[in-house]
């Protein structure tokens, strides 16, 4: 379990990942060697898994996002964890989640246009073994993303 320390010093990186342990400690007035262990600590438990860069996405060609949910089939000789570990690997794919409901996995996709993206789903998703179907909704507009 977290304390409040890690707490607060996980709160600190997820708002700015760059932050430096000095900036931490003196937003937090916790000593900055307690930060540096606890920040260690974190890391060697897998609490943060890493730290990455966060482009604009409409700055690198991939200004178009969509949600695909896709149906698993039975019977396909395919598992649905390792259907969505294969759409994980797929270009343009950037998130893939094994959901409850009407639909069996969820994916976020970037692509520069929407053509590209009916493309991505029409021939690359749908043509997996173990795909029934699929739907795909564009977005307009990302209010928050989280990462």
């Amino acid at each position: 379990m977290l304390d409040d320390k890690d707490q607060k010093i996980l709160t600190e990186l997820i708002e700015d990942g760059r932050k430096s342990v000095v900036e931490i400690s003196n937003e937090l007035g916790i000593p900055r060697a307690t930060v540096q262990e606890r920040l260690k600590r974190l890391l060697d438990t897998g609490v943060i898994r890493g730290f990455v860069a966060i482009p604009d996405y409409s700055k690198i060609g991939k200004q178009v996002t969509a949600i695909v949910l896709a149906s698993f089939r039975n019977g396909e000789n395919t598992s649905q964890h390792s259907l969505a570990e294969q759409m994980s690997k797929i270009p343009g794919v950037y998130e893939v989640v094994v959901i409850s409901g009407e639909w069996d996995i969820m994916l976020k996709v970037r692509a520069g246009s929407v053509e590209e993206i009916g493309t991505l789903v029409v021939d690359r998703l749908r043509m997996m073994k173990g795909i029934e179907k699929t739907q795909t909704c564009v977005a307009f507009q990302t209010i928050k993303e989280s990462f």
